[in-house]
């Protein structure tokens, strides 16, 4: 089996803030606005999910949420349907949230309820990593990769994107997806099996217990997850934080001159 590459010693203890002590949303954000990660735990139940959500961000209705604004993350739809993988027992390639969408959530909450017998292991990959390691290795990849309007990301007319979008202050948006939501240019044909081997290679790998969860910022963190068996049991939140984040994220340094020099092309 292959070995997932783990940037982190544990990714859950790196990243914890306790949501019982005073002050805990100004350090989510904190964090959420430096590394883009924060973990959780304490979320036993549906009702515990929602009142956390509710505290740092305003959920966004899509087409899989359920009346009160959170996704039950189980196998009761069709996983065979192109945008429907997450409700099979399948493996998840790294992507964005909603990426087929113009304005993706910011935000993206993903608690355990049950873990799966064996496997359904959550993959978070910085998008950051991903970044530096393109435009520093392979410097045409990242290049073709930030280029307008290069992908065209879900159902029927789709929105057209690209995997790197730099912002007026060279701040950097991440949007991903492997799916077959997903067409692109032939510019960038080429260069999707540099872009996955970067994905995969920055995984962290995060196996979640009930009442344990991840948030992170969509612009920044991809996410994917292993196969598994038996019941599985997740609830999902997206929505736009109740504090202030600047878009994207910083890059790296080795990566800034080559990025300007591709956003002078």
């Amino acid at each position: 089996m292959r070995r997932v590459h783990q940037p982190y010693a544990d990714v859950f203890v790196r990243n914890r803030i306790d949501l019982t002590v005073p002050g805990a949303e100004e350090q989510i954000a904190g964090r959420l606005r430096d590394t883009g990660l924060v973990t959780v735990d304490g979320l036993a139940s549906r009702t515990a999910v929602l009142a956390f959500a509710t505290r740092i961000m305003n959920l966004v209705p899509h087409r899989d949420s359920d009346p009160d604004g959170l996704t039950t993350r189980d196998t009761r739809r069709d996983p065979h349907r192109a945008g429907f993988a997450g409700f099979g027992n399948g493996p998840l390639e790294p992507h964005t949230e909603r990426s087929g969408t113009p304005n993706p959530p910011r935000l993206m909450l993903l608690v355990c309820g049950q873990a799966a017998v064996t496997g359904g292991e959550c993959l978070l990959t910085d998008g950051q990593s991903v970044h530096s390691d393109l435009f520093t290795r392979e410097r045409d990849a990242g290049v073709a990769l930030a280029q307008p309007r290069t992908a065209l990301f879900g159902a029927g007319d789709g929105h057209a994107t690209q995997v790197f979008t730099v912002h007026d202050d060279l701040r950097v948006s991440v949007r991903l997806r492997f799916d077959g939501l997903a067409r692109w240019n032939p510019i960038v044909q080429p260069y999707l099996p540099q872009l996955r081997a970067a994905a995969v290679r920055h995984q962290a790998r995060l196996p979640l217990a009930p009442g344990q969860g991840y948030l992170l910022d969509n612009e920044r963190w991809l996410h994917a997850r292993r196969a598994f068996t038996g019941d599985r049991l997740f609830w999902r939140a997206l929505g736009e934080p109740l504090f202030p984040m600047p878009q994207g994220f910083v890059p790296a340094p080795t990566s800034v001159p080559t990025l300007l020099l591709s956003e002078a092309g």
